[in-house]
């Protein structure tokens, strides 16, 4: 029996449970149907076209006299409109010809074929010289009478005529009708049973019968196949009963090498990870990869695809680590490729969506590191909408809720890099809640706790950008006491003791940003000593050797300004050694560009210091040249640098004498300040600076004033 689909239950119309037709005499037709469907949904229109004409009617069927007429042997031909109508008032000659001769219409009707107006003059013109009952709906998306239902129009299925009844004149009424039709959609009775369905009301049959026969006839035919297949086993069986030893013996081993694989990649990875070889877990990657080299990629099963693909994420994090930047990021991109393809195979595998997450925030921050921001938002964005898949699908699994607040972090870290500081504070400060939650819950999760510790870092650098030292410097305090506390409770996750390299760094600045020189100085120390006890684990780790170098000059200026020229000299000269080791292995690196810069200007410094001008301006110029040709995802920030590089070569250039060429430096580093966007406090004092020079003291009075208004106490 021919079930009908049925309207949203606000608006519930009336249904019939049998596909019934006129038995009134009916002339010859050329086509046995009109298929009419949107050609946005032409590949069921070709599954469909394709199954009604090599349909063959059951032979006890075919010649029966039912109320709709002799059953054929076939239901071909059946008319299809293959090319989009042109845009004109009326549907065309041929199409109204083939309507006028086809004996049914079929409508696909999903909401495209609803906003459809080809469809709906389709079923209008036929409906004009054909009763209701000649007009079979098959539902394959949306909802029939959903347009009633307020706020659920767009999920109408049904065009306007197939929803209006004609009278037998051909004329539309302004009663609703009630549509006959098939649901093909999964909900409903999927594809095959709603094709039956179909078939049978168009024969004025009973469902029963015909699925009942189609049934017979598939295992009659199945078991001449069967008959067949007897005689030829018969002369292969020998042969057989070889091959399928040798395949069950090779698909022994191939199950005891994809056993040894998730290992390598599950428990082994886990246990090298936390201690920071990445030689070890370079092996692991490359012995999965060399694996599955020596297979088709199409071929995979779907856990070797994931295993391929969790294997590309671990050689592209190791090549990160060792900062082979643009070789992480093809490795990425390819893992990516993997997991993507993971997820259309089964895409309500929360598990496949978290894999495939993964690779698109590391495609993200590696373009974030590289400067490109706008590349990384867009692939945070749609991190974000993935995690957001994931709970929904399992609301209650910890690991998916923290996807969602890793989102939430990322989104902030595009914020601060957009310079909205406000809007960034706001996202970290949402997002550390709740995972100061999450962490509580679950307080043995060493990636639960290092999270909550980012989050520290993150809204700590954003209420710094705000001018709000003391919030700023108590974050920090905060994310160093958790970190140690964690250390101290026998944590031994290199990640959690890596945190603590930037936030003793950022101590290192803040308490001298407060006027605490000393203070800072000794947080620089710590920062070093930390980074020092890492590298000793991996020397090849970029992250721990850049993060180190970065911290020696900024522990040099600080020397420099109180006095101390030899402690500084050994600070630059370690320093720079790694900014120019890394600034020939990859110079696209907007990191190592930034540290190269940062090099020239601290060597630029001590030679001012030491009283050798001449090799002053040499470098001064060269750290000039290096801060122009940075690009490190903000704009501004790069502009602030060239500044801040102007003004030690006009520095320079006054103690050579050069009053005039100085004065050129410093015009030319104002020149580069915007004058609308936001400012970091330590952005504020070079404007000032710059300002001071400038011989625009009274405007420089002003902005000094609002820094020592926020605690700010330059030492430069």
């Amino acid at each position: 029996m021919l079930k009908l689909a049925e309207a949203p239950d606000q608006h519930r119309r009336p249904v019939r449970t049998k596909l019934a037709f006129s038995a009134r005499p009916r002339p010859q037709h050329l086509y046995f149907a009109f298929l009419s469907y949107s050609h946005k949904d032409q590949q069921m229109a070709d599954w469909l076209h394709r199954e009604l004409e090599r349909f063959r009617v059951p032979r006890s069927l075919a010649g029966q006299l039912t109320e709709n007429g002799i059953i054929p042997k076939r239901l071909a031909p059946v008319f299809r409109d293959r090319h989009e109508l042109a845009a004109a008032d009326d549907l065309g000659e041929e199409i109204s010809e083939a309507l006028a001769s086809s004996r049914f219409l079929i409508v696909l009707c999903s909401p495209d074929a609803a906003r459809s107006q080809w469809t709906n003059a389709e079923i209008d013109t036929f409906k004009r010289t054909r009763p209701d009952a000649n007009v079979l709906a098959a539902i394959i998306g949306g909802e029939p009478f959903a347009s009633g239902v307020p706020g659920r129009e767009a999920e109408e299925c049904f065009p306007p005529a197939l929803r209006q009844k004609y009278d037998r004149r051909g004329r539309p009424t302004s009663k609703p009708a009630e549509p006959l039709a098939a649901d093909f959609r999964d909900t409903g009775d999927g594809q095959r049973m709603g094709f039956l369905k179909l078939v049978a009301g168009m024969l004025g049959v009973g469902l029963d019968d015909l699925v009942q026969r189609d049934t017979t006839r598939r295992h009659r035919n199945l078991a001449y196949l069967a008959a067949a297949s007897l005689a030829g086993m018969a002369v292969t069986s020998g042969l057989a009963i070889t091959a399928i030893q040798a395949r069950d013996a090779a698909r022994d081993q191939r199950r005891e090498a994809e056993g040894l694989v998730a290992y390598m990649l599950g428990d082994l990875k886990d246990k090298l990870e936390p201690i920071g070889r990445l030689d070890a877990l370079d092996g692991v990657g490359s012995r999965v990869l060399a694996y599955y080299s020596k297979q088709d990629a199409s071929e995979l099963t779907d856990p070797a695809l994931v295993q391929r693909a969790r294997a590309l994420s671990l050689t592209a994090q190791v090549a990160y680590l060792r900062g082979n930047y643009a070789s992480a990021s093809r490795l990425y991109r390819e893992a990516m490729d993997g997991t993507g393809e993971a997820v259309e195979r089964n895409p309500d595998d929360p598990q496949r969506l978290f894999d495939h997450a993964q690779n698109v925030f590391w495609v993200g921050e590696l373009a974030r590191l590289q400067g490109d921001l706008a590349k990384a938002e867009t692939a945070y964005r749609e991190y974000g909408r993935l995690a957001g898949r994931m709970t929904t699908i399992d609301p209650d699994n910890l690991k998916w809720r923290m996807e969602v607040q890793y989102a939430r972090e990322n989104l902030g870290i595009v914020l601060l890099g957009q310079r909205r500081f406000a809007e960034a504070a706001r996202q970290f400060d949402s997002a550390l809640r709740p995972m100061e939650t999450l962490a509580s819950v679950d307080r043995q999760n060493s990636e639960y706790q290092r999270e909550v510790s980012n989050l520290l870092a993150w809204l700590a650098d954003a209420r710094l950008a705000l001018g709000d030292f003391a919030s700023a410097t108590d974050l920090r305090e905060r994310q160093v006491s958790f970190i140690r506390q964690l250390l101290g409770a026998g944590a031994t996750d290199v990640a959690l003791r890596d945190d603590l390299i930037p936030a003793e760094q950022s101590l290192g600045v803040l308490w001298t940003a407060r006027g605490d020189g000393q203070r800072g100085i000794d947080h620089y120390r710590m920062a070093l000593g930390e980074a020092d006890r890492l590298i000793a684990i991996e020397p090849e780790n970029s992250l721990w050797k850049g993060g180190a170098a970065g911290v020696r000059l900024d522990l040099a200026k600080n020397l420099l300004a109180l006095g101390h020229a030899d402690a500084a000299a050994s600070e630059i000269a370690a320093g720079c050694a790694t900014a120019n080791a890394f600034r020939a292995r990859d110079a696209t690196v907007a990191r190592w560009r930034s540290l190269q810069t940062r090099c020239l200007s601290a060597r630029a410094r001590l030679a001012l210091a030491s009283g050798e001008t001449a090799q002053a301006q040499g470098l001064a110029e060269r750290a000039l040249a290096a801060a122009r040709s940075e690009r490190g995802g903000d704009p501004v920030a790069d502009r602030y640098n060239v500044a801040a590089a102007y003004r030690l070569l006009g520095d320079v250039r006054r103690r050579l004498g050069d009053s005039q060429g100085a004065a050129a430096a410093w015009s030319s580093g104002l020149a580069e300040l915007s004058a609308k966007a936001a400012e970091r406090p330590t952005e504020m004092n070079e404007r000032a600076e710059l300002l001071r020079r400038n011989g625009r003291a009274s405007d420089a009075a002003m902005i000094s004033a609002r820094l020592r208004q926020l605690g700010y106490k330059s030492l430069t």
